[in-house]
């Protein structure tokens, strides 16, 4: 169930109709999860998966999307982020996956979108893609490879605009959030005409962080545990790629209220997009003409406060909508239970 539903409420700001990043008209979201033992004693499991995240329906690479990131800690092995922030634009699916599955989850998104534009490496430039990741390795067996690049494209062609599918599934399969369960979640904000919508995938944190939720002891898990979180923001708000780059740096107060403190070896990055305009790749036009907002409009403001309370309860979602989970080893890792007064 969403956190809500269990009677907390994140923040001041109204949620979207369906409290989920695909409140931003346009972007789907697309999920693969690999859940089974890879050997007869179940030593071996494959506990993973590979969640897409598509800013709108069209063709991302010849309709480019305003995009910026944020790294508030940089132990993460991402890529394509380089780019994004030197071109301020996004011409692919957001995916994300394991650690040791980037390279097969970006090949198998570049066929994807050399399949959707054949003209990529022939009559125009090459592309760029963006790939994010969190270690599953406690419950998954990591070092199988057993994320392949067509299950990036079955990701992608799985998107749709519906509700998300939160927790223990895609990417999220088998990540751990403050000991227990963690994984995909998401959740909105409105504000006046605009949207602002998060996904994340959780992977961080220590029980005695988060006192929301009663202990119990993971066995095997180490303590204190580093882990990482990648958080994707999408709005409609016409937003340049510095003021999505502002708003970015707001979800790390969401990931604060909730425990984090970004330790040492922590990945923690966001990853942020407008759809409010979208850059022709093919045109013969000099110039080209966009809307965006006034930095000094109590809007801005609203919005700082959207991303940092979204974020938050995104963050919440993924542990109350994951599920006891087993994986490699005979290991378990068991899904939260709220304190009474919650």
């Amino acid at each position: 169930m969403k956190v809500r539903q269990t009677g907390i409420k994140v923040g001041i700001l109204p949620t979207g109709r369906k409290n989920c990043i695909t409140d931003v008209e346009g972007v789907m979201v697309g999920h693969v999860t690999l859940d089974y033992p890879l050997d007869a004693d179940g030593k071996e499991f494959a506990c993973t998966g590979v969640t897409a995240v598509l800013p709108h329906r069209g063709n991302v690479f010849r309709q480019k999307v305003t995009a910026g990131s944020y790294v508030i800690n940089g132990f993460g092995k991402t890529t394509g982020l380089v780019q994004v922030n030197e071109l301020g634009q996004l011409e692919s699916p957001i995916m994300l996956t394991n650690t040791f599955a980037v390279p097969a989850v970006t090949q198998g998104t570049l066929e994807y979108m050399l399949a959707e534009n054949p003209e990529i490496g022939e009559t125009t430039g090459t592309i760029n893609i963006v790939v994010g990741e969190c270690n599953d390795s406690y419950l998954n067996s990591i070092r199988n490879f057993s994320v392949k690049p067509e299950h990036a494209l079955e990701a992608i062609r799985n998107a749709t605009d519906q509700q998300a599918e939160e927790g223990a599934v895609g990417a999220g399969k088998g990540m751990i959030c403050f000991g227990y369960k963690g994984g995909i979640g998401s959740s909105s904000r409105t504000v006046g005409e605009y949207t602002i919508g998060c996904l994340v995938l959780t992977n961080f944190g220590k029980k005695e962080e988060h006192q929301k939720f009663r202990y119990s002891k993971v066995e095997g898990l180490s303590d204190p545990a580093d882990g990482s979180i990648i958080i994707v923001l999408a709005t409609n708000a016409p937003l340049s790629d510095r003021q999505l780059l502002r708003i970015s740096k707001r979800c790390g107060i969401g990931l604060g209220r909730t425990g984090s403190h970004f330790s040492h070896g922590s990945g923690d990055i966001i990853i942020a997009f407008s759809t409010s305009h979208k850059s022709e790749h093919f045109t013969d036009e000099l110039t080209e003409q966009r809307l965006q907002l006034r930095e000094d409009h109590p809007v801005m403001n609203q919005l700082f406060t959207g991303a940092a309370e979204a974020a938050e309860e995104a963050i919440l979602n993924s542990l109350s909508q994951a599920v006891t989970t087993k994986g490699r080893a005979g290991r378990v890792v068991n899904k939260i239970t709220f304190t009474d007064e919650d």
